[in-house]
């Protein structure tokens, strides 16, 4: 649970050093998106909330808008929401935005969009039923959600950051997989498919590797300072860096190969894929 990142969200507009973490996690995100994006035939698609875990925010249906699908995202935030709508037409992709500081309403009429989509930000919802509801009313052939393992080493570690009154806005039980099924199974969806995923060579910190490190040994991290080359997807989806997905995918032989009784405690994803009934 990456709780430091939710704070200083605003840097990585500014200086999109993601780190290979985060970059591998992209492509992976990339891969399954748009295999859901043929399989359904999608043609339009919503992300809400379209805030989520760490990096630049708002890129993760940039893949599907390069197959000419129209993209949606909404945000609570009305400034990370300018910062990424100036980042989609810096890369020359039409996008629409809506700012919903709840997500109880979604101002859509019934089936707008082929698919619905989030990653790790089912805990920015207010009330997750009503949210629920409303995501099965807009969306019509497929809904895809990505929460945080539980299970594994890395979120039982970062939970330890999380308390109640320290982020008040933050519902870690919205992103409870059965919770999530069966409220989708009550709005007449049915899950089709669900695995681990984003399972790298290393394990979940959820924030820089040398902030981690630094806290991990009780040092005081240094002021961070701009990279001078950042490992950031922006160059790929620009089109400037056409090696950047294989050497990505170079690191995902635990994702290809291990097995689920392994994945369960070191994949930092699971993803939950629902059609209607």
């Amino acid at each position: 649970m990456a709780i430091p990142i939710i704070k200083d969200w605003e840097k990585y507009f500014s200086d999109p050093h993601e780190g290979l973490g985060s970059s591998y996690e992209r492509i992976i995100l990339n891969r399954l998106l748009l295999r859901v994006a043929d399989t359904y035939e999608i043609s339009s698609a919503l992300e809400t909330p379209s805030f989520g875990f760490t990096g630049v925010s708002g890129i993760n249906l940039v893949p599907l808008a390069k197959r000419s699908i129209s993209v949606t995202l909404e945000d609570h935030d009305p400034q990370r929401l300018e910062r990424l709508t100036e980042l989609w037409a810096e890369l020359k992709l039409p996008l629409t935005t809506a700012l919903n500081q709840d997500y109880q309403r979604l101002a859509y009429p019934a089936d707008s969009f082929d698919l619905g989509y989030n990653f790790s930000a089912l805990w920015f919802v207010s009330n997750l039923p009503e949210f629920i509801a409303e995501f099965c009313r807009v969306c019509r052939k497929a809904i895809l959600i990505c929460v945080p393992n539980r299970q594994g080493l890395g979120f039982r570690m970062q939970i330890k950051d999380y308390s109640p009154s320290a982020y008040p806005f933050l519902h870690p039980g919205h992103i409870d997989p059965r919770t999530i099924i069966y409220l989708m199974r009550n709005n007449g969806w049915k899950l089709v498919e669900q695995n681990f995923i984003d399972c790298p060579p290393w394990p979940d910190i959820g924030m820089n590797k040398e902030l981690w490190l630094a806290k991990l040994l009780g040092r005081q991290p240094e002021e961070p300072k701009p990279t001078p080359n950042p490992v950031s997807i922006l160059p790929y989806y620009r089109g400037q860096e056409p090696a950047f997905e294989p050497r990505m995918l170079n690191l995902s032989w635990l994702e290809r190969y291990a097995p689920n009784w392994f994945k369960r405690f070191w994949a930092h994803h699971l993803y939950l894929l629902f059609i209607p009934e």
